[in-house]
């Protein structure tokens, strides 16, 4: 069990240091599109290469940050069920959740990307639009999110596993919405 906690810390770093890189991209996409508003309307100059770049990044935010968020227990859940439960049950609910629906549609959904990105670079594919940034990039970053998410869904089935088996603590406390 400890090579596999050894392998989740390491996941979970590499998780982390790309969860920072969304929030940089964030910035930049604020800064892009305030400089894009404005020489628009000031200046009268556009681009789509400007609008699709903000683009590329808000992707490039939301698949890099969908595992980040998964490492912090930060999606969703149907809470009628979770918060009422105890902490076992609630590991149980999350290895079956992790083996049946994540790690499967991850995995698929990164299996069908990764071929679409590769196939827009070796063709070098570009946007339709006038001026519009060449496409593989942003293939490449939804694969690469949908990847990211199936390791570090990885990651989050060994701590279950660890958790029930007694081997760590992990803080599954849910807070119950105030009423």
């Amino acid at each position: 069990m400890g090579a596999l906690l050894a392998l989740s810390r390491g996941i979970d770093r590499v998780t982390i240091a790309l969860g920072r890189i969304a929030a940089v991209l964030v910035l930049a996409a604020a800064l892009i599109s305030a400089g894009n508003a404005t020489s628009r309307y000031l200046f009268a100059l556009s681009s789509n290469a400007w609008l699709e770049i903000q683009w590329y990044l808000f992707g490039g935010i939301i698949m890099l940050a969908a595992a980040e968020t998964l490492r912090q227990n930060g999606h969703v859940r149907v809470d009628l069920i979770y918060s009422n439960i105890s902490e076992r049950k609630r590991l149980w609910i999350d290895i079956v959740g992790i083996l049946v629906f994540l790690l499967p549609f991850s995995i698929f959904l990164a299996w069908l990307c990764w071929p679409v990105a590769w196939g827009a670079f070796q063709r070098g594919e570009m946007s339709s639009n006038s001026g519009g940034l060449i496409r593989w990039p942003v293939r490449t970053i939804i694969a690469l999110g949908f990847t990211l998410v199936a390791v570090q869904g990885v990651s989050e089935l060994i701590k279950r596993i660890a958790a029930l088996r007694g081997t760590i603590r992990l803080d599954l406390s849910y807070e119950k919405p105030q009423q």
